[in-house]
C-alpha cells in the first residue's frame, strides 16, 4: 500500500501523489529541488489534526516520516519543501473569515492579492506586505515574517499578528496570543502538552533572558533563527511571536487575526542619485528624519539594465512609445550627461493626508540635502513616480527572461546592516562578487540597510556548486563583520540553516534546538529548517536546470 493509499481514509481534502504534482511541489522560488513522497490538501483543520497523529504513531514506529506546510510557494530559501508528506493549504483553507474595523482574521491559505482587495475596500492595508504579494498567502507571510516596501515606516508581520491558531506536535489546535502573567501561570498550570509547552518555553526564555537579548541582531530587520527576544517582556508573554517566522517547524497555523492599519491617502517622491557612497550615512539620516514610509534604493547596474529593456519597461508602464518614456526620463538623463551614472539611486516616499502634506516632507528632505551637493527630484504625481518604482521592481525580471541558460540563484538574497556601515560595507561586498565575474543585480531597503543580491547564474556548470558555498561563506562573513544579519525577510529554510551557527553562535543555537524539541518533540514539523539543516544536504538539492 502506497502512503497515498493509507491517508486517503483518513482525510475528507485531497491526497495527490502523481508525477504532476509531485514535481509542482517539489520547488518554489528557490534554489532547491526536493521531491515530497506525497501532497495533501486538508479540508479542514480535522483533516490536520488527523494528519498529525497519523505521522506521530507512525515516527513512533521508526518510520521517517514528517509534514511540510505550503501555500503560495513564493518563498526563496526552500521553506515549503520536504522529502516527506507536503501540507498545501491554498485549496481549501483559504478563507477570508472576518474583516472588521481594523483587524481581519484569515485562514493561511488566503492569497494576499485577494485579501488586499477586500481590506482596501474598506480603506485598510496590511502593509507588511512583500514584492511577491500577487503571488504569497497571508501563511506564507506569517512563515516567514514578511517584509516589503513599506516595513520601515511600519514593521514587519509580527507587529500585525494578534493572535494564531496553531495544530501543534499532539495533534491538537490551540490559540496563541499575548498573555498576562496570571493567564500564563494558569496555562502552565494545565496537566497536558499544551501545559508542558508553556511551562518549558517560560524557563527557556527566563532562565537565558540575557543571553537571548544579547542575541538579538542590533538591526531593523531579522528573520534570522526564533525569535525568543519577543516571547517574554517580564510583563506579556506570547508564543504567538515565536510562531511567527519560524516555517512551520513549530505547529501548522490555521487561523491568523491581523492589525490592520488606514493607509494614507497621498504621496510624493524624493529621487536621490549618489555618483560616491560617502555621503550615504548623512543622506540616510537627512531622509529618514522625515519618516518616509518606503526609502527604496537601486544600483547602477539595475539602472543600466532599464536602459537595456527600455522596450519592454514601455509595456510596464503602459506608455505610448520609448520615446514618450524617454520624455519622462529627460531629467534624469540630463543628470547622467552631466555627472555620470550613479552608483546607488535612491527613492524615498513621503505620504500625507493631502498632497500638499506629502509635497512638503518632500522639500523638507531635499532641502536638507542640499548642503551634501547630490542631485534630487521631487515627483510631480504618481505617473512620474511610477518609473522609479518599475524599474526598482522589474529589472531584474527583464534581466532574467534575456538570459538563457541561466536562472535566478537566491543565496546571499537578503541580507542587513546598519545604513551608516553602508559606504564601506558596499564597495567592500562588491569587490568579493566582481571576483567571480557573475551578473547580478543589488537592489534593496536602504532606510533599513536590507539588500537583495540575487545572481543568475547557470545551475549546470559545476563551478556554480563551488561557487555559491563559497561565495556564501565570504559574504556572511562581511555582514556579520559589521553585526549584521544574513535574513532580514526571506528566512532560513534550506539555504541558510547551516550558517545560523556562524551567525549566533553555539549555545543560542542549542536554544533554537530546546526551542524545537519542546513544541515538536518527534521532529515531525518541517525538518531540515531552522534546526538540523545541513551544508551538504543544500548542495545535493540544487536545482540542475
Amino acid at each position: 500500500m502506497t502512503l497515498a493509499e493509507e491517508l486517503r481514509p483518513l482525510l475528507a481534502g485531497d491526497v495527490r501523489d502523481d508525477e504532476e504534482t509531485i514535481r509542482e511541489m517539489s520547488r518554489d522560488a528557490s534554489l532547491f529541488e526536493v521531491r515530497p513522497k506525497v501532497v495533501v490538501y486538508p479540508r479542514s483543520v480535522e483533516d490536520l489534526k488527523r494528519l498529525v497523529r497519523f505521522v506521530a504513531r507512525e515516527r513512533e514506529k521508526g518510520r521517517d516520516l514528517a509534514l511540510t506546510p505550503r501555500a503560495g510557494g513564493s518563498d526563496m530559501s526552500g521553506g515549503p519543501l520536504g522529502d516527506s508528506i507536503i501540507v498545501n493549504v491554498t485549496r481549501y483553507l483559504n478563507r477570508l473569515i472576518e474583516l472588521g474595523e481594523g483587524y481581519a482574521v484569515v485562514e493561511p491559505g488566503l492569497y494576499y492579492r485577494d485579501f488586499e482587495r477586500a481590506t482596501l475596500e474598506r480603506g485598510y492595508l496590511l502593509p507588511c506586505y512583500t514584492a511577491s504579494k500577487e503571488l504569497n498567502t497571508l501563511g506564507g507571510m506569517v512563515g516567514n515574517n514578511s517584509a516589503g516596501e513599506k516595513t520601515l515606516s511600519y514593521g514587519k508581520t509580527d507587529r500585525y499578528v494578534e493572535e494564531l491558531s496553531v495544530v501543534l506536535a499532539d495533534g491538537e489546535e490551540y490559540t496563541m496570543k499575548p498573555l498576562t502573567r496570571a493567564e500564563l501561570d494558569r496555562k502552565m498550570r494545565l496537566d497536558s502538552f499544551e501545559g508542558r509547552v508553556y511551562r518549558d518555553l517560560y524557563a527557556l526564555v527566563s532562565d537565558n533572558r540575557e543571553r537571548i537579548a544579547a542575541a538579538r541582531p542590533n538591526v531593523a530587520k531579522n528573520s534570522a533563527g526564533y525569535a525568543l527576544w519577543n516571547v517574554w517582556d517580564a510583563t506579556t508573554f506570547n508564543p504567538a511571536q515565536l510562531i511567527v517566522g519560524s516555517q512551520g517547524t513549530l505547529g501548522i497555523v490555521t487561523r491568523i487575526r491581523l492589525f490592520l492599519v488606514k493607509p494614507a491617502g497621498h504621496a510624493k517622491m524624493l529621487t536621490i542619485f549618489l555618483k560616491d557612497l560617502a555621503p550615504l550615512p548623512a543622506v540616510v539620516n537627512a531622509v529618514l528624519a522625515e519618516r518616509p514610509e518606503s526609502f527604496e534604493s537601486y544600483d547602477d547596474y539595475t539602472l543600466k539594465l532599464a536602459v537595456r529593456f527600455l522596450p519592454e519597461l514601455v509595456a510596464l508602464m503602459k506608455a505610448k512609445s520609448v520615446f514618450s518614456l524617454l520624455l519622462r526620463f529627460l531629467p534624469e538623463l540630463g543628470m547622467i550627461l552631466s555627472s555620470g551614472v550613479p552608483k546607488l539611486v535612491l527613492i524615498a516616499e513621503f505620504t500625507g493626508e493631502s498632497d500638499e502634506e506629502a509635497l512638503e516632507k518632500a522639500k523638507r528632505s531635499a532641502a536638507a540635502l542640499a548642503p551634501l551637493g547630490v542631485p534630487t527630484r521631487v515627483t510631480r504625481d504618481a505617473r512620474e513616480a511610477e518609473k522609479y518604482w518599475v524599474v526598482r521592481r522589474e529589472s531584474f525580471n527583464l534581466l532574467r527572461k534575456h538570459l538563457r541558460g541561466k536562472r535566478t540563484a537566491p543565496f546571499i538574497d537578503d541580507i542587513v546592516v546598519r545604513p551608516e556601515f553602508l559606504p564601506e560595507f558596499l564597495p567592500r561586498l562588491r569587490a568579493i562578487l566582481e571576483e567571480y565575474r557573475i551578473i547580478y543585480t543589488v537592489a534593496g531597503h536602504i532606510g533599513d540597510g536590507n539588500f537583495h543580491i540575487i545572481p543568475l547564474m547557470d545551475m549546470r556548470d559545476p563551478k556554480t556548486r563551488r561557487i555559491i558555498p563559497e561565495l556564501s561563506d565570504r559574504v556572511y562573513d562581511l555582514v556579520l563583520e559589521y553585526k549584521g544579519s544574513i535574513t532580514g525577510e526571506h528566512n532560513d529554510g534550506i539555504i541558510r540553516t547551516p550558517y545560523l551557527r556562524r551567525m549566533y553562535g553555539e549555545k543560542v543555537c542549542k536554544l533554537f534546538e530546546e526551542v524545537k524539541r519542546i513544541f515538536d518533540p518527534q521532529n515531525i514539523m518541517n525538518p531540515g529548517k531552522k534546526v538540523g539543516g545541513t551544508l551538504e544536504y543544500a548542495v545535493t538539492h540544487f536545482v540542475t536546470e
